[in-house]
Parts: structure tokens; sequence; C-alpha cells
């Protein structure tokens, strides 16, 4: 709260918000060359026999634990269920047909702090006096590039007179983008890294979003360049938690109110004890692996395909429906096709990046996320929250307005959870339209 105090005495006397230091880093093999290469080239996905027939061989060497009698998913992945996922994904599932279907919008990689950065680049169908605004979509854990490709052609059509050229990056360390070679890649690296892709693609003034890690890394955007994000839109909301959330927590429930609360709020909050702590420790066993020792675990599941799927799967089961720990097939299916969640598995299995994906825990966590130099300073630029009921921790605008100071629009969604573009795409897609329209005033 002091921390709080001082910033915004600090803007107030300055008459201008504090902005996050860029920084610098080379995170390439060995030293820092004199120059680098910044040229955009074409990239396609591919694949080789080889490489399917080595994931069948794994498939097929499989040693599966048996399950509990009624144990649903409240012990993890179910293993009489993942059998079904296995065979699907053995006898059924077409990577090269994937492949193509990965491969229908333009992929390109460009180098940058020493890294090969991959990202998908998508333009909207030309129209006569349409607008195009650009947009830049950033995944988080356990997904990729691919959850927005079912949103893509949703943002790229015309919203009366407007339309979206949207750029999705993999996050350096994730599917196509190369892996950091040095400690240190966080979140902040990852934003300025992002920043100077769009400033290579031409554009000084863009509209961001993201959920997962892609909110903190798009906010970090916004704290660092404000000037050239015209609006921040996340579907994870992310704001430390001080004395104005305290007094919430205790007040809350009987008098919302007063602390700025909605009966929504109170609905999706309490009992707080039960929906943020107890819920939380079941949900985040991975977190505390992943922040403390990510290459022990990495070596696991980088080695089994099927283990791999057990370990990314169980989040889209969880993290879309708490209520999915009760079904013996949890739930899965209900809002994603095998199709497309085995297509995600396979750029984790192909890249081999889950190792470097789970290291992003613990550089980001290294540190109290609560004194990081980002939590300290506000973001200033609009700002578009969607509260999906469905998240992993519910936050109230009340709340959110301790980081993001400037919220045009913050929209309790009808459903949906925490991979929002992947399960629920029309919502999200018109949750950033209205969004837009409001800031552009159109």
């Amino acid at each position: 709260m002091l921390f709080e105090l001082m910033l915004k005495t600090t803007e107030e006397a300055s008459g201008k918000p504090k902005v996050l230091p860029l920084g610098q880093g080379w995170w390439g093999k060995g030293t820092k060359p004199m120059s680098e290469d910044d040229q955009i080239y074409p990239f396609r996905i591919q694949t080789s026999d080889e490489e399917i027939e080595d994931l069948h061989a794994r498939i097929d060497r499989t040693r599966y634990a048996d399950s509990l009698e009624e144990s649903t998913f409240q012990y993890g992945f179910n293993s009489t269920y993942l059998k079904r996922v296995v065979s699907y994904w053995r006898n059924e599932f077409d990577w090269r047909k994937q492949v193509d279907v990965l491969n229908n919008y333009p992929h390109f990689k460009t180098k940058i702090e020493g890294l090969d950065v991959h990202f998908v680049h998508v333009r909207p169908p030309p129209s006569k006096n349409q607008k195009i605004i650009p947009l830049m979509l950033v995944h988080g854990w356990p997904g990729s590039f691919y959850e927005f490709y079912k949103i893509l052609p949703l943002l790229t059509q015309n919203h009366d007179g407007f339309a979206f050229e949207v750029i999705c990056p993999s996050i350096p360390g994730y599917g196509y983008s190369e892996a950091p070679y040095k400690k240190g890649f966080d979140s902040l690296a990852a934003a300025r890294i992002f920043l100077t892709l769009m400033e290579r693609l031409g554009f000084d003034k863009f509209y961001l979003q993201g959920g997962d890690w892609g909110s903190l890394i798009t906010t970090n955007m916004a704290q660092m360049k404000p000037d050239c994000v015209k609006g921040l839109h996340v579907n994870m909301i992310m704001v430390a938690r001080g004395f104005k959330q305290l007094l919430s927590i205790i007040i809350g429930p009987y008098l919302p109110f007063l602390v700025g609360l909605t009966r929504e709020d109170v609905r999706r909050l309490f009992p707080f004890f039960q929906k943020n702590v107890v819920e939380i420790l079941k949900e985040s066993g991975y977190m505390h692996i992943q922040a403390t020792k990510p290459d022990t675990a990495g070596c696991a599941v980088n080695d089994s395909p099927v283990g791999l799927a057990a370990y990314i799967l169980e989040k889209f089961s969880t993290w879309t429906d708490r209520k999915y720990r009760d079904l013996a097939d949890g739930g899965l299916e209900r809002k994603y096709s095998l199709e497309d969640l085995l297509t995600n598995i396979m750029i984790y299995w192909t890249t081999g990046c889950i190792t470097s994906s789970m290291r992003f825990y613990k550089e980001n966590l290294q540190r109290d996320p609560d004194s990081r130099e980002d939590a300290l300073i506000g973001v200033t630029v609009p700002t578009g929250l969607a509260a999906f009921p469905g998240e992993l921790l519910h936050t109230p605008k009340s709340w959110g307005e301790s980081r993001y100071s400037n919220i045009y629009s913050y929209t309790y969604m009808q459903r949906g959870g925490h991979f929002a573009a992947f399960e629920e795409p029309q919502l999200l897609a018109d949750d950033i339209v209205r969004f837009v329209k409001k800031v552009e005033k159109l």
C-alpha cells in the first residue's frame, strides 16, 4: 500500500505516468555479436515419416498405471480415459493433416535478442474503406498460438468499417520460437522482444490481448511503451493483493457495496477460503514444481508423449471447469475436440519445448511477484477486462483498478474458463470488438 501511495504521489508531481524501463538482453548461444540479422523470413511447419513413426513407437511402449475405482479426475488424469485418448491419437489422429491446418495461416520467423521468434501474421480480406487495426494476441502455458485459430477469422472479418490485422507470436521457449540459452528470461524480456517485433513489422500504434502468461506479457508491454499501445485487453486479470483487497474479503460478503463489489463479485468470490485457497492449492502443484525444478519434471514428460499429453490435457479439463474433476472423462470433449487438443500437444511434442516452457515459471517467480518493478508501476493505457466465470481466480473491477487505472470495459462473461480464445472464441471476439469500438469511438 505504501508503494502504491508513493508511486501515485510521484506520478502526480511529475504529471506523467511512470514507465517500465525497456532494459536489454541477449538470450542466444555464446556472446552477443556486433550485429544481428533483422530480416523477417517465411516459415512453414513440416513433419516427416520418421517423426510420426517415432511417436507411434513411443506410444506403443507406454506403461500405464491403473486408476482407482471411481476416482474420476480427482487424482489427476484418469488413466482409463487416457487410454481412449491415446487410442484415438495412435489410430485416428492425422498429424500430416493438422500440419496443413496449421499452415493455413502465414507463419514467419525473425531473430530478436539472439532468438528465432516465430509468429503468425494474418491480414484481413481486402475491403473498400475499411480501417485496419493491428492487434497482437499472446498465449500462455500450456497453450500455444494454435489457441487463436478459431478466433482469427472472427477478428479479421469486417466490423462495421474496421477489421483487425492479427499477429500471434510464440513466447520464446514455446512451440516454434527458439528457447533462451541463458538464465533470467521472464515476462519483461518477452514483452521487450514482442515490442521489437511489432516495431519491425512497421506498427507504431497497436492493440494487445492476452490470457495466462500472455496477460502479464501484454501488461508489461503497455507499461514499457504506453504511447504505442492504443489499448490492452486481458482475460486473466493479475493484480497485487493489498489492504483494499483484504478489506473487500472481510466486508464483502455482508456489505459489498461499501467495498466496490457487485452481487456477481460476491457470487464468484465467496466463500473466499474455499474458492481462493482450497481450490488454488488443489490446482497449483504444477506451479510449485515448475517454479523450482522445471528440468526434473521436464525430463520425464519430454521423453514420453503419453506422459506429456496427460500432464497438459489435465489442465484443459480442470481450468475450463473445476466441476469437470468429478467426471470420468474430465469433460474434455465438452468444449474441445480431441483433434484440437492433440494438435496443441503435438506442437509441444515435435518441438521438444515442454521443459523450456516450464522454465518460464521459475524465471518469473524467483522473486515475490508483488515486489517486481512492474508490480509497482500502474497501467495507464485504455484497458478492457474480461472476467470469465471458470477462471482460476476472480478479480473484481474494483481490484483491477489498483493496477489498471484506465478501464474502458469490464465484462462478466456469460460462460467459459481459462482458455478463453480456444473455448469461447465468439464471446471473446465480441468483447474485444466492443472494447476497441469504445476506444476508437466507432
